[in-house]
């Protein structure tokens, strides 16, 4: 798989920077400081490898957290851009972190998919430090439940969350266009048929019924996986990234009520 580190790369930054770049222009990247009544938002450097990730943690201030949740995000965001969803969490007393990858906003050094899930690590030790009497789960959203999947054995979590996943790194190169005939070049990593199996934590499965990117069997296929007690949750909460750009609790909401069971 080593011939595959420059493609993976290269493609990560890719997409990053042009996405980037589009969601700055349509004015959807908040700027710092980020403040709002009753909740604290704090800016930290996490030491990852050779990287230095940035990462927001956000946290209610009129009690404390009840849970904490670590937040790897998608393929070309930015920690600025979950706020909306940290205020989400923490109005209803659960504190987060959420982290750049290698490589991503203002994170040093490069991604590969070895990186991507050391920072996972690095970010999740941090959370520990900042919240630790918490129960403290993992969410991965996008491509980020590659990253969540795969660490998920090196962390002490309680629960795993994984929104509109894909069930391999492959299988979402080819959702995203990628003919099969060029499934050699796509590194074999993030499976989750190898991976979850493992996992005894409780897991959620929350997918919209209306991802066109991701289709909904690949839901299927990682609840089925799953070696602990596992749900899949089905909402109609429109395309892909809706309820990353345009986040609701038509969304969020049930996720923060199973959190807070």
């Amino acid at each position: 798989m080593w011939s595959h580190r420059p493609s993976f790369t290269i493609t990560l930054l890719c997409a990053s920077r042009v996405i980037h770049l589009r969601d700055w222009f349509l004015g959807r990247i908040p700027g710092w400081p980020l403040q709002a009544p009753n909740l604290r938002a704090t800016r930290h450097a996490i030491a990852s490898g050779g990287s230095v990730l940035d990462a927001i943690y956000v946290e209610p201030v009129a009690q404390p957290a009840r849970m904490s949740v670590l937040i790897c995000h998608g393929i070309a965001e930015v920690v600025t851009q979950w706020w909306p969803i940290q205020r989400l969490f923490a109005d209803a007393g659960i504190s987060s972190l959420v982290f750049d990858y290698s490589g991503y906003g203002r994170s040093t050094g490069r991604p590969s998919w070895t990186q991507c899930e050391q920072d996972g690590i690095s970010a999740f030790q941090l959370l520990k430090r900042l919240a630790p009497r918490c129960p403290t789960s993992l969410l991965g959203f996008s491509l980020g439940t590659g990253v969540a999947s795969a660490i998920v054995h090196r962390v002490e979590a309680d629960r795993i969350i994984l929104c509109a996943g894909f069930s391999s790194f492959r299988a979402a190169a080819h959702a995203a266009g990628i003919p099969r005939i060029l499934s050699p070049l796509v590194p074999p990593i993030w499976n989750s048929e190898e991976s979850l199996p493992q996992c005894k934590l409780p897991a959620l499965i929350v997918h919209s019924t209306a991802d066109r990117l991701f289709p909904i069997q690949m839901a299927r296929d990682i609840m089925s996986w799953c070696g602990g007690d596992a749900e899949l949750l089905l909402l109609d909460s429109g395309g892909h990234n809706e309820p990353f750009y345009k986040p609701s609790l038509s969304f969020w909401g049930p996720i923060i009520d199973r959190l807070m069971r």
